[in-house]
């Protein structure tokens, strides 16, 4: 069995049928100034059934790539958007 990864981001686009995008943030020591700095990358997460909102918090599980650049399907929704 292999390890998947797990994502944690906030839905910040609907980026077509069935596909979010969301951003995940990291925060990183900075190398010189030794000040914690965040750090942003955004996926692509299949959403199966069209469910996600805005600023929905979401847990994201890797899997096949369903595209070029979506490998990531929905887990879980932790806190939904208002």
């Amino acid at each position: 069995m292999t390890h998947k990864r797990e994502i944690q981001g906030k839905v910040v686009t609907i980026a077509g049928d069935k596909t979010v995008s969301i951003v995940v943030e990291r925060r990183v020591m900075h190398p010189r100034y030794h000040k914690v700095v965040k750090r942003f990358k955004k996926y692509l997460v299949h959403d199966e059934r069209n469910e996600l909102k805005v600023g929905d918090e979401i847990t994201a599980l890797e899997c096949r790539p369903l595209s070029k650049s979506k490998s990531f399907r929905l887990k879980a929704v932790v806190v939904g958007a208002e």
